[in-house]
């Protein structure tokens, strides 16, 4: 298997991660709405209205993470197809290997990360 299969196949198995985590957290956003408009909350004057809105906005905010990291994962994959992935975006040196295995979508090496 050359680097570059290896590198799509991981970028695959971390898409499809997300795409579970996405699936799960907007379930999870949507029972936490219906619930809460059944029961007719008002945020604002109910005791469990603001653990609910809490509750929203935080699944909110991960649904937002890993929106974020699906768009980061399909830009790697499309530096794969371009040839381009595993080159620091910043220098254009090589991102180390272990980089790339803890952060498959990383767009820069250690170097320019740590400049940030």
């Amino acid at each position: 298997m050359t680097e570059q299969e290896r590198a799509r196949a991981r970028l695959a198995a971390e898409r499809a991660d997300a795409l579970v985590r996405l699936n799960g957290l907007g379930r999870e956003l949507t029972g936490i709405i219906e619930s809460s408009g059944a029961a007719g909350t008002d945020d604002e004057h109910d005791p469990e209205g603001a653990t609910i809105a809490f509750e929203r906005q935080h699944v909110a905010a991960l649904l937002g993470q890993a929106r974020q990291q699906l768009a980061e994962i399909d830009a790697a994959l499309r530096r794969v197809a371009a040839g381009s992935y595993g080159r620091c975006d910043k220098c254009g040196q090589p991102i180390g290997t272990d980089r790339l295995a803890a952060r498959p979508a990383a767009t820069t090496c250690i170097g320019c990360a740590s400049r940030r």
